[in-house]
C-alpha cells in the first residue's frame, strides 16, 4: 500500500508538472513579409486577429528570416546558420537535432501542419520529432488550394469536393489542440498560405469549387484575399484556445519565412514597398514577428531588438525547461518575451545559398539596426539606403560607422571557416539541384522558388 501511494503521489506530481508547462504554437506564413501586417504599417490589407496579437502581446520590429523558404525551414527548425548545415533546396539532413525532437523528449504531445518541402521519406515528420503530421508537398506536389491532395501521418488523401486545403490543415491544428488539451503539447504550423499561385479563396467572390489546378484563376489581385484567409486562420487557432480555456498559459508564436513574392506591391507606412522574396536586402529578409502569451504578457509591447529565425529554438527549449543541443547558434529571446532586457543580439548573420540549381553562389553578410556588411565588402548604411544602391565601400566613414563595419567584420570572421567541405561535396555528388534535360521542341523552363 504505501509503494502504491509513493507511485500515485510520484504521477500526480508529474502530471501537476505537466499541466503547468506551457502550450507553444508556432506559426510560419509562407512568403509574407513585415510589410503585409496592418499593426506594423501596413495598408494593403486586412490583419485584424493579428493586429489583436500585437496588441495584447510583443511586436518585434526587427526580426529577419533567410531570404528563401527552405533555407528559413532548415534554420529556424535546427537553430543552426545555413552555413553549418544547409544541403540543398527541399531537404533537411536526417542527421540533425530539431526543435520536434528536443519538445517530445520533453514530454510534449507534438505535431507539425502545413507546408513540409523538407525531404520526400514517407517518415520524415516523425523522424525529425513530430507524433503527427497533416502536410502538403511531403513525398509529392499535388494542388495546395482547392481540392488539394494532403498526407495525413505519412497517408496520401486526395479531396474532390470544393474543399479548401488551408481549411483543411487549420482543421487538423484544431483536432490536435482539443486533442492534447490535458497535457502540454507543442504545434508547429508552417502555412500554405500565402504562397502563389494567387487563387481565390472560399471567402473570395469568385471562389470556383470545381477546379483542380493550380494553373487557373490565378492573378496577384487574389493576395489581398488570401491574406485575409490567412488572418481568419489563425484567428481560429485562438478561438479553440479560448473555448478551451488554455490560451493563458499558451505561448503563440507567429511570423513570416521570408519576404513577399516581388509579384505584389503593397503599401506600407505611406509608401509602395515592393516584395523580396530571394533578395538579400530587407525586403527579402525582413518578417513579422508577433508573441502572445496571456500569462507573461499583461499589456502590449514593441520591441526593436534584433531576432534571427535561428533564435527560436534555443527560446522554445528555454520556454520548455529544455537544454538546447550543443553547437546551436540561436539566441534565446524569452527574457523579451517577459519584459526583461534579456542579452539583446548586436547583429545578425546570413549566410545564403538556395541550391536550387547548379549555382553555388553565397550570399554571406552581417547586419545590425543600420549597417550592413557583405563577405565580398560592400558596406551599405540601411537607414538611408534600404534597397542598397549606395556602396560606401570606398568612401571615407564617419565614425559611427567606421566603428559598425568593424564589429560588423569581426562577426564575419566568426564564420570564416565554419562551412563543413562535405556538405558541398556532398551536395555535388548528389546530383542535387542539377538542370533537367531539355525536352525535345520545348524551351526550358525552370519552376519558379517555392
Amino acid at each position: 500500500m504505501k509503494s502504491l501511494l509513493l507511485l500515485l503521489s510520484s504521477f500526480l506530481i508529474l502530471h501537476s508538472s505537466f499541466s503547468a508547462q506551457t502550450n507553444v504554437i508556432l506559426i510560419m506564413v509562407d512568403d509574407f513579409g513585415y510589410e503585409c501586417v496592418t499593426a506594423n504599417g501596413g495598408e494593403s490589407y486586412q490583419t485584424p486577429n493579428l493586429d489583436k496579437l500585437a496588441a495584447s502581446g510583443v511586436r518585434f520590429e526587427n526580426c529577419h528570416a533567410q531570404p528563401l523558404c527552405t533555407p528559413t525551414r532548415v534554420q529556424l527548425m535546427t537553430g543552426r546558420y545555413n552555413v553549418r548545415n544547409y544541403l540543398n533546396f527541399g531537404t533537411l539532413r536526417r542527421e540533425e537535432t530539431t526543435f520536434g525532437h528536443l519538445m517530445k523528449n520533453a514530454g510534449y504531445a507534438t505535431a507539425i501542419c502545413g507546408k513540409w518541402q523538407l525531404g520526400h521519406e514517407l517518415d520524415s515528420p516523425q523522424h525529425f520529432g513530430f507524433e503527427e503530421s497533416c502536410l502538403w508537398q511531403q513525398t509529392r506536389r499535388p494542388p495546395r488550394y482547392t481540392n488539394p491532395g494532403l498526407e495525413y501521418n505519412g497517408v496520401e488523401k486526395d479531396f474532390t469536393k470544393g474543399e479548401y486545403g488551408p481549411t483543411l490543415v487549420n482543421d487538423f491544428a484544431l483536432g490536435f489542440i482539443e486533442k492534447h488539451k490535458e497535457k502540454p503539447f507543442f504545434l508547429y504550423y508552417p502555412m500554405i498560405l500565402t504562397h502563389n499561385p494567387f487563387q481565390p479563396t472560399p471567402d473570395s467572390a469568385k471562389y470556383d469549387p470545381t477546379i483542380s489546378s493550380e494553373q487557373k484563376l490565378q492573378s496577384p489581385k487574389h493576395f489581398a484575399d488570401m491574406t485575409a484567409y490567412m488572418d481568419k486562420m489563425v484567428g481560429r487557432i485562438v478561438a479553440k484556445l479560448d473555448e478551451l480555456g488554455l490560451r493563458e498559459n499558451t505561448l503563440i508564436l507567429f511570423l513570416g519565412d521570408n519576404g513577399t513574392n516581388s509579384g505584389i506591391t503593397s503599401r506600407f507606412q505611406g509608401r509602395d514597398y515592393k516584395g523580396g522574396k530571394g533578395s538579400t536586402n530587407a525586403h527579402g529578409t525582413h518578417v513579422p514577428f508577433i508573441a502572445r502569451w496571456p500569462a507573461v504578457m499583461k499589456k502590449g509591447r514593441v520591441c526593436a531588438d534584433l531576432i534571427s529565425c535561428a533564435d527560436f529554438l534555443p527560446t522554445l527549449c528555454a520556454a520548455a525547461g529544455v537544454e538546447p543541443p550543443a553547437g546551436v547558434d540561436g539566441v534565446s529571446f524569452l527574457p523579451q518575451l517577459k519584459g526583461e532586457a534579456g542579452t539583446p543580439r548586436e547583429w545578425l548573420y546570413i549566410w545564403y545559398s538556395p541550391r536550387q540549381s547548379k549555382d553555388m553562389t553565397v550570399r554571406e553578410y552581417a547586419f545590425d539596426q543600420r549597417f550592413k556588411l557583405y563577405r565580398t565588402g560592400q558596406f551599405y548604411d540601411l537607414s538611408a539606403d534600404e534597397m542598397e544602391k549606395q556602396d560606401l565601400a570606398a568612401t571615407a566613414l564617419a565614425s559611427d560607422a567606421a566603428a559598425a563595419k568593424a564589429k560588423l567584420q569581426d562577426a564575419l570572421d566568426q564564420f570564416k571557416d565554419a562551412r563543413p567541405a562535405e556538405l558541398d561535396q556532398q551536395f555535388l555528388n548528389s546530383g542535387a539541384g542539377k538542370d533537367k534535360p531539355e525536352k525535345k521542341g520545348k524551351k526550358k523552363n525552370k519552376k519558379k522558388a517555392e
